[in-house]
């Protein structure tokens, strides 16, 4: 099965701010006063009109003069701030976790104690958990309560429907934003200004654009798999558990989000200038290149189940060779987890959130790619011996 992160900038006056920095410095920082200058001034007789030209300035939007306070408002939202600050810390810890959850089952199934290698009770529970697919019949015979609760690989396709209109409609909305002054819907800001983060960067219009990119970048990937699996691949008879595909859907709702949330601040009707930096270009150059030997893969895939005149004849596996299938069993995998790296890239390499993300792509897809590879070396005596499971010449 494949795959399925910050804080907002609140924008204060500075005049405000800066009158009570200086007013705190006047209390902390400053010598003590003289009893002279502690002394009340004379009260200076008003000036003709006095009262009229206080009225008048008021009127302008001038502070009368008297100890400078911060406002309650901007008060308020620094506390905000403060308090949102760990949030984005929050949002990368659960992907940190679910990154290391997967680790822990793939060490498990490695080291697999005698109590979790039967069919039956926790152990069936397990195994019908991690695994979908061909793959199913490594656990042995499941109970009958067990085959009620699974339905057919093929639906596969509504994960890349759900992420193809999500992801289709926050890249909508933002792009409105970004470029025409739009404004996103109150309950996207809502999610945004609790999950987003407060960044102080100074190259902000990079950051706007990288997460945009990476936005349009994951619904391009969703556009193509999801027609790779209406015309290009051929399913089988195999079943998937009914908690893996409700949580495919939640997924790549949450992918989606996580990308909304690394702009640093949604900014409605302010400029915006689209500055390409070498990130970009390296970042979508390997997208390019890992999408294409992923689709390729696809093919070949499909292709055994199909003949020359691309009619489908057979449901059985058979052995896959050529483009990556020649070092790794499941290349197009190891591809899904190069294209998450790609959208890492693009970020700038240092969005700590969004490796979160890669590190759970990484376990996710090598857990599958176990399962898969144990299936073609078991079912396969002729199996190529050379072959990886995930990652060439390494795992």
């Amino acid at each position: 099965m494949e795959t399925a992160q910050t804080h907002t900038v609140m924008s204060v006056t500075q005049t405000p701010a800066l009158s009570w920095a200086a007013a705190a410095e006047t209390e902390h920082g400053d010598p003590a006063p003289s009893p002279r200058a502690l002394s009340p001034p004379r009260p200076s007789p008003p000036p003709a009109g006095g009262r009229r030209f206080s009225r008048l300035r008021q009127q302008e939007g001038e502070a009368p003069p008297g100890p400078a306070r911060p406002p309650r408002r901007w008060a308020e939202r620094s506390g905000a701030m403060a308090g949102s600050g760990a949030v984005p810390a929050l949002l990368a810890a659960a992907w940190a976790l679910l990154a290391a959850a997967f680790l822990a089952v793939l060490v498990l199934l490695r080291r697999a104690p005698a109590w979790l290698t039967g069919g039956g009770g926790v152990s069936g529970l397990f195994q019908d958990l991690i695994r979908y697919g061909k793959t199913k019949g490594g656990c042995g015979q499941r109970p009958a309560w067990l085959r009620l609760v699974q339905v057919p690989k093929r639906w596969f396709t509504h994960f890349y429907v759900v992420s193809v209109l999500w992801n289709g409609f926050l890249l909508i909305w933002l792009f409105r934003a970004e470029f025409l002054g739009g404004s996103l819907p109150s309950w996207i800001q809502h999610m945004h200004h609790a999950l987003g983060r407060d960044s102080q960067s100074e190259d902000m219009d990079s950051e706007h654009f990288s997460a945009l990119l990476v936005l349009l970048l994951l619904w391009l990937h969703s556009c193509r798999r999801l027609a790779e699996c209406l015309w290009t691949s051929v399913f089988s008879n195999g079943v998937i558990h009914i908690v893996q595909y409700c949580f495919g859907l939640a997924y790549y709702i949450a992918v989606g989000s996580t990308v909304l949330c690394q702009v640093p601040t949604v900014r409605n009707g302010k400029e915006f200038s689209a500055q390409i930096c070498w990130y970009h270009v390296i970042g979508v150059t390997m997208y390019i290149w890992a999408s294409l030997h992923q689709h390729r893969c696809l093919v070949i895939l499909a292709n055994l189940r199909k003949s020359k005149s691309g009619k489908v004849v057979s449901l059985n596996h058979s052995v896959p060779f050529g483009d990556w299938f020649e070092r790794v069993s499941c290349p197009h995998y190891f591809a899904e987890l190069l294209i998450y790296v790609s959208m890492a890239v693009t970020l700038g390499l240092h969005n700590v959130t969004w490796w979160c993300v890669v590190m759970y792509v990484l376990f996710n897809q090598a857990l599958a790619a176990v399962l898969c590879h144990e299936f073609y070396q078991k079912k396969f005596s002729s199996y190529p011996k050379h072959r990886k499971a995930f990652i060439p010449f390494v795992f």
